[in-house]
Order: structure tokens, then sequence, then C-alpha cells
């Protein structure tokens, strides 16, 4: 379970770094969520505090047009590197794991959901609604960070059925397409 653990936190990096962090953070300082050392230093209260207001300065700048666009282009380093930090910090993932296998995924998972969030999401949302639809958007991004975040610390088991899930129908999109097109090729 420590790898759905994280590749689930890994992945709500990329939508928002401090989130995740902060989650992780708050649940090891209230022993529900173990983290391995080195990275037991995010349950201290330094740390934190310093993931509460680099959240807060994240939640406000993605909220307010064309500060959301060079937020975002800012968080292209820091988003892909909490991915890392979250990859390797999980449980025993680091002891399972050779820490640059770990760090590579992490960045790999969280890169990739950034990539996909700036790249392909956030140009499409603002290009269709004059940048009206970014703010709502920017909501359903912290939510959706904040529930991945909790589940995968709490339920990895939740992250393991949504990736089969999620698996199953990227699966069945690409073979119904492959279909398509061959009876778009016979006719």
């Amino acid at each position: 379970m420590d790898l759905f653990t994280a590749f689930g936190l890994s992945a709500s990096a990329g939508l928002n770094a401090y989130i995740p962090l902060l989650v992780v953070a708050i649940l090891a300082r209230l022993n529900v969520f173990k983290v391995s050392e080195p990275w037991d230093a995010l349950a201290s209260w330094w740390t934190i505090g310093v993931l509460i207001v680099l959240a807060l300065i994240e939640f406000f700048a993605d909220k307010i047009p064309a500060v959301n666009h060079a937020n975002d282009l800012i968080q292209t380093l820091v988003r892909p590197t909490a991915g890392a930090i979250l990859f390797a910090a999980s449980t025993s993932v680091v002891s399972d794991l050779q820490p640059v296998v770990a760090v590579i995924l992490g960045l790999l998972v969280a890169g990739s959901v950034h990539a996909v969030k700036t790249a392909a999401v956030r140009p499409v949302v603002t290009a269709t609604t004059g940048g009206a639809g970014n703010i709502p958007v920017s909501f359903a991004e912290d939510i959706i960070s904040t529930l991945l975040s909790v589940i995968a610390a709490v339920m990895p088991v939740i992250i393991a059925v949504v990736l089969v899930l999620v698996t199953a129908l990227i699966v069945w999109w690409i073979w119904r397409r492959i279909n398509r097109d061959r009876a778009k090729s016979q006719l």
C-alpha cells in the first residue's frame, strides 16, 4: 500500500505543491501517518508553519488572473520537487526502493500531472471562458489535491481502486477508438 500512497501523494502535488506536503506534515505530527527518515522533519511545527504560509500564498496567487499563469510557471519546478519529496517520504518506500528511483518516480508523477494541468487544462479553460473559469477550476484543483492527499495517506486502497478504474477506462476508450477507426476505414 505504501506505493499507492506514494503515487497518490505525488499526483496530488502535481495539482498543488503545498497542500499534500501540509496534509502529510499534519498527519505525521498527529502520528496518523508515518514519515520515514530523513523526511520526518516535515512533522516539525516550523515546517508546518512555513507550509501553511506557502499554501496560502499559492492559494491566493492561483485565484488572481494573470498572476495564476506566473504562479504555474514558478510551480513548474516546485510541484515535481514536492512530488519527489512526498514519494520518497511515504513510509517505507525509501527503504524498499532505491532513493533515487523514488525521487525520479515522484518527479515524473507530479511533473506529469502539473504538465497536463498547465499545458492542456488551464489554457483551454482560459480560452473558452475568457479567464472567468480559472477561479472555479483552481478551487476544484485545491479540493481534489486535499482529498487525494488525505485518501492516499489514510486509505491507500482507494487509490489502488481508482488507478484500476482509470486504467480500465483508458483501455476501453482506446479499444473503442481503434474499432471506430477500423469501421471508418472499411467504408
